[in-house]
Formats: C-alpha cells, sequence, structure tokens
C-alpha cells in the first residue's frame, strides 16, 4: 500500500464517520428510521474498509516496506475512526429501537451553536437546478450540504459538481445564523443568496 492509498483510506473512514455521527443526530431529531438505517449500513462499510486498511498495513509491515511504529500508527488512526463510527451506530439505534429521547437531551442538541436541518428543495426554489460549486452554498449561507436523499437514493460527499433538484431533501449543517436565511432559499421564499 502506497503512502497515498493509506493517506485516502484514513481520510475516507474519518469523513465517513464524520458523516455517520451528522446523520445519526439527524435521525433522533427527526424522529427518522431511515437515516438511522443508513447509519448502519455506513457502519458496516466501514468495518471492512477499516479491515482492509489494518490487513494491508500488516502485509506491507510483514513485507519490510513500513516500518513497525508506521504501521501501528496507521492501525491506531482507523481504530479513532472506528470508534466515532461505532458511537454514530449507537446513537441510531435510540431511534431504531424507539427510545423516547429524553426532553433534555433533545433541547441540548437544538441548542448547540450549529444546527441540522433537514430540507426539501421546492421546484420555485433558486437552488433549484443548480450545482453547489456554482451557488456558494457554504460560502453564502454557512451551511453545508451534508447528504442528499433523492428518491430512495442517498448522495454523501456532495461537492461542487452535484447539481441540487427540486424535491431532494437536504441534509444541511452549519451555524444557527444561517438556518432562516438557507431555509428560505431551499423553500423559494428568497432568491438571493
Amino acid at each position: 500500500m502506497s503512502e497515498e492509498e493509506a493517506e485516502a483510506m484514513l481520510l475516507e473512514l474519518k469523513e465517513k464517520a464524520e458523516l455517520m455521527v451528522d446523520l445519526a443526530y439527524s435521525s433522533t431529531l427527526y424522529d427518522n428510521k431511515e437515516i438511522a438505517k443508513e447509519v448502519y449500513e455506513l457502519e458496516d462499510y466501514i468495518d471492512k474498509l477499516h479491515y482492509e486498511l489494518q490487513k494491508l498495513a500488516v502485509e506491507d509491515s510483514k513485507k519490510g516496506e513500513l516500518e513497525v511504529d508506521e504501521t501501528l500508527a496507521i492501525i491506531r488512526l482507523g481504530n479513532c475512526s472506528e470508534i466515532i463510527a461505532d458511537a454514530a451506530r449507537e446513537i441510531a439505534d435510540v431511534e431504531l429501537r424507539d427510545i423516547e429521547l429524553h426532553p433534555v437531551i433533545k433541547e441540548s442538541i437544538l441548542e448547540s451553536d450549529e444546527v441540522i436541518l433537514k430540507a426539501e428543495v421546492k421546484e420555485n426554489s433558486v437552488l433549484n437546478g443548480k450545482k453547489l460549486g456554482d451557488i456558494e452554498l457554504a460560502t453564502k449561507t454557512g451551511m453545508w450540504v451534508v447528504a442528499i436523499k433523492r428518491g430512495k437514493k442517498w448522495i454523501y460527499g456532495a461537492n461542487k459538481n452535484t447539481m441540487i433538484k427540486k424535491g431532494d431533501i437536504l441534509f444541511v449543517k452549519g451555524p444557527r445564523e444561517g438556518m432562516k436565511h438557507f431555509m428560505a432559499l431551499v423553500e423559494g421564499k428568497e432568491s438571493e443568496i
């Protein structure tokens, strides 16, 4: 495994674990079992990727291509993302087992400086038919797209070339101050991004 491959695998583990945390909290806030199930599927994916990373690191160490310290560092970094992914799955499990969140917990999530929103893109929205890179949503509103649900399909890791379409359900994360403007854009009530 090359240094670039190890870096790419570790980065993917980290990004997927972060996404899982956002989705797990979303599933509990919006009482959405479908999102919680997505967290479970992502956790299975992370388990496989983590195993593959460990296997390649050990094989490279045996061949003498990696020092023992480098191998341990790669494995430990992978373990950190695995632990985060497991914790996200436990959060999603609360939703899947129909456990009622204590009002204090729900309130503390809602009171945080950063919010997670779920919004459907309306036909008359300025976002409809635009690429994320063209509208600079994160720069202008502070809200960045965590995931998009389009019909039955989920889109993770949206980038500047990702097209937003009417009917898309956007899961976004950002500062509380950007919430009102973002919702107005999605609902077609404002056209100035």
